[in-house]
């Protein structure tokens, strides 16, 4: 999470849409940046209404503009593998040796199965009971996002190229992806609406 005071503008770090780039880039024009532990990192809105808003509208008297990335449903999930798979020596909960992105999709497609693909939703992460970050860009069109940012920062933004994960083969049979986005439904609706 990137605070810009001045400005009164939040950036929330939705996970596996660009947020490390993001932070490198920005960190220096942010007069707060939450980068640890991930669970700060990545406040989701809920959490940043409940605890941050009302510290922040109580220094200020004024409302922050949220901002946030949201990756194309199916691309997130991709990520998130892949990163699994880069991540797995360093975190034993979640062993990847053996597991094809189609097993991690269904994995991630029943509520109760294996640990290994319970990373959440973006719709999740950017909503909560009628309410949504206040601006949402696709990570696919990050011109416009950065546009925006330079128009509310003022200011030149290169974005660099971090934490790329390793090319793997993520396909899935057409049924597959068909019943994934049944899954990620609410994810594909709110995608939709950018």
């Amino acid at each position: 999470m990137l605070i810009f005071w001045e400005r009164r503008l939040v950036f929330l770090a939705t996970p596996k849409a660009g947020s490390t780039a993001i932070e490198s880039a920005l960190e220096p024009l942010a007069e707060l940046a939450v980068r640890r532990p991930a669970a700060l990192k990545h406040a989701d809105l809920c959490s940043y209404r409940r605890h941050v808003e009302p510290w922040l509208h109580s220094a200020t008297g004024d409302r922050f503009t949220t901002v946030a990335l949201m990756r194309e449903p199916l691309g997130w999930l991709r990520s998130w593998y892949r990163f699994r798979l880069r991540d797995d020596g360093e975190t034993p909960d979640h062993v990847m040796q053996g597991v094809s992105f189609a097993d991690f999709a269904r994995a991630y497609a029943d509520p109760d199965g294996p640990q290994i693909a319970r990373v959440g939703s973006q719709a999740d992460f950017l909503t909560e009971a009628g309410d949504r970050v206040d601006r949402i860009f696709r990570y696919e069109d990050m011109e416009t996002f950065t546009h925006f940012l330079e128009d509310r920062l003022d200011c030149a933004i290169s974005l660099p190229r971090v934490n790329v994960p390793p090319a793997v083969d993520v396909s899935l049979s057409p049924e597959q992806e068909a019943d994934l986005r049944d899954v990620m439904a609410r994810d594909f609706r709110l995608y939709d609406m950018l």
